[in-house]
């Protein structure tokens, strides 16, 4: 299944993931590490804010899903419209 996915160019990571050795273990995979610093960090790195408000946007879809998932589960017990209303969850939007 993932012979199909293209190779990694970037990965997002909270700062829990900022420690030095994570960073060159992400690089030496050719990979851009996009993970801000932690506050206590001497070393200044560099990060794209544009891109890492873009993790923002999946964290929040991520959060939907188990949400609805976890109305899907009493799903049994609920009417037809409170489920057709978690499906306009899943609905794409503009942003």
């Amino acid at each position: 299944m993932d012979d199909n996915l293209p190779e990694q160019a970037v990965l997002l990571a909270d700062r829990g993931y900022a420690s030095d050795k994570v960073r060159e273990t992400i690089e030496a995979r050719n990979v851009v590490p996009v993970i801000p610093m932690r506050k206590s960090r001497k070393l200044r790195v560099a990060l794209d804010r544009t891109l890492y408000r873009q993790r923002n946007l999946v964290e929040r879809r991520f959060n939907k899903l188990k949400n609805a998932r976890r109305v899907a589960t009493l799903s049994t017990s609920l009417r037809p419209d409170v489920i057709s209303a978690v499906t306009l969850v899943f609905r794409p939007t503009s942003t």
